[in-house]
């Protein structure tokens, strides 16, 4: 079993207030969800309103499969215009 997970960090220019933020956020996580069937949260800076990060994890069996899977999830985050991506990250979880 092999299992990662994605970090990235956002700043949302255009969002001043929580709900604009929430306006945006939102159909990133779920289309993360819906096309990649992966894991997908809001992970920190809840209480900012131009700051995001949201974590994305996976589990398959290859550890190419994982490697692509959030390869994809993460072109998907960069598509959105009203998100600029500031970091990203990824993180291996061990298993025996």
């Amino acid at each position: 079993m092999h299992v990662a997970a994605l970090t990235v960090e956002l700043h949302l220019p255009q969002a001043h207030s929580l709900k604009e933020k929430r306006a945006v956020v939102t159909p990133i996580l779920e289309g993360c969800r819906r096309r990649f069937s992966v894991a997908a949260a809001e992970v920190g800076n809840q209480d900012l309103w131009q700051r995001s990060t949201l974590g994305m994890s996976a589990v398959s069996s290859s550890p190419t499969r994982v490697g692509e899977l959030l390869d994809s999830v993460e072109r998907f985050v960069w598509s959105f215009p009203d998100v600029e991506v500031t970091a990203s990250r990824r993180d291996w979880l061990e298993t025996s």
